[in-house]
């Protein structure tokens, strides 16, 4: 018998396969035993042909639109799997009744995102997004994973283009949120940066639906006045006047010391595992978010300065011969700006910063990265750069990792303290091994 299409009912019942599931899989490679495999597909391959192999290696079911790979006992068919995926993340949500955090930015939302978890998690169950499963198919993944035990959920938001924070906030109805900045990052999707305002702004408009919450940093004019124009309930950090906490960088020497107070406790001076003055609001929006939800001040403490970043964010690694801040997940002009900026200001005799190629800027990719140069220029930072578009505009740079490594320019720096600083496309952790 021929499948029918998926309409509300139908739908509804296939729903309910997720329930007779041990969890969902849209990787045969990683399934294991009574998953539900959804069969996703793009311009280059078709899940639809991996779901007899997924029911092979022990899925219980699996999801599939196409017609001909259906057969409605263990493979059932619908007329779109990502929708499908969407759909049933959105239905299973709308089972649990509690605190949903949104969390977007051009720059930080990772560390952010991290950060407030370690502090939240001290004191509730929490469901986080892992790593940066943070788009249409990893937001829907993860809310998959929401059980009864949960008591908060922290939800990564990222965007390429317009629509795209609706897309997820319409996904995971956030009650809750929080934008870390808004810089030029993803400008080709973008357009110009009123795009990018316009983008993360759409968080602000679905706390807004949702009679929720939003976290800003009120020395942040873009953003809070963003939150103004809306009317979203607000609650604000800062340096200064804020609403709930305020907070001050004690040193960076690279390491950030910071300390905070409330209208009823002071805290000490607090040594952090980060680097960069960029950081502070990172931690204020932790700890703001952690008095909201009545976390015991020693403990909001106590996660913040045990907090080690990872995943070649903001890395402070030594080496035989050097140190290194390793910053290599990502990059667009306001943080490879601030990263610049923050390693201008360490105190150390002998620095050297590798600079990889900003990616996905667009039409104004050439004048950023000139921009870049100027900066290293005029603050007289050493600096090699390693990328075509840099290599440009400056022909004494190197075209890849590859290049530069083989040219054994990085045999002769020693006890140097170095910044390696590129978009994920450069991978310059490359490089470590030769430092």
């Amino acid at each position: 018998m021929k499948p029918a299409l998926a309409g509300f009912f139908v739908m509804e019942n296939l729903f309910d396969l997720f329930y007779q599931s041990s969890g969902v899989s849209t990787d045969t490679r990683n399934i294991e035993k009574d998953n539900l495999f959804i069969a996703l597909s793009g311009p280059n391959f078709n899940g639809n042909k991996f779901a007899i192999e997924a029911i092979e290696k022990g899925a219980k079911f699996a999801i599939v639109d196409d017609l001909n790979f259906a057969n409605n006992k263990t493979i059932f068919y619908t007329n779109n799997t990502l929708k499908f995926l969407q759909d049933l993340a959105l239905n299973h949500r709308r089972k649990f009744n509690i605190p949903l955090l949104g969390i977007t930015g051009s720059n930080g939302k990772t560390t952010s995102k991290e950060l407030i978890n370690s502090v939240l998690s001290t004191h509730f169950k929490t469901l986080c997004t892992v790593g940066n499963l943070n788009n249409h198919i990893g937001v829907p993944l993860t809310l998959l994973q929401m059980n009864e035990e949960h008591e908060i959920a922290i939800i990564e938001m990222g965007a390429n283009k317009l629509k795209d924070i609706e897309e997820l906030c319409h996904i995971a109805e956030p009650n809750l949120g929080y934008i870390t900045n808004i810089g030029k990052a993803h400008l080709e999707g973008f357009i110009n940066l009123e795009g990018v305002v316009k983008t993360k702004s759409e968080l602000i408009d679905s706390i807004v639906l949702n009679s929720g919450t939003f976290f800003v940093n009120k020395n942040d004019d873009i953003i809070f006045n963003a939150a103004l124009e809306r009317g979203v309930k607000i609650i604000s950090f800062g340096s200064t006047n804020s609403d709930l906490v305020n907070g001050k960088i004690e040193a960076l020497n690279p390491l950030l010391s910071f300390s905070y107070h409330s209208k009823d406790y002071h805290s000490p001076s607090l040594k952090t595992n980060l680097i960069g003055s960029y950081n502070l609001n990172n931690l204020l929006a932790a700890v703001t978010i952690g008095i909201h939800f009545k976390v015991p001040y020693d403990k909001i403490n106590s996660a913040l300065e045990n907090y080690v970043p990872s995943n070649n964010r903001s890395q402070i690694t030594k080496t035989n011969r050097n140190t290194l801040i390793v910053d290599c997940y990502n990059a667009n002009p306001s943080s490879m700006r601030a990263a610049l900026e923050n390693f201008n200001q360490i105190q150390h005799e002998n620095k050297f910063a590798i600079i990889g190629d900003m990616l996905e800027l667009g039409i104004d990719s050439e004048s950023e990265h000139q921009n870049i140069l100027n900066f290293c220029m005029d603050n007289k930072i050493k600096f090699y750069t390693v990328g075509r578009i840099f290599k440009n505009l400056n022909p004494k740079g190197f075209l890849n990792t590859d290049e530069i490594k083989s040219d054994r320019v990085l045999d002769e720096l020693s006890n140097t303290f170095i910044l390696l600083k590129g978009s994920r496309g450069i991978a310059l952790e490359k490089l470590i091994e030769q430092l």
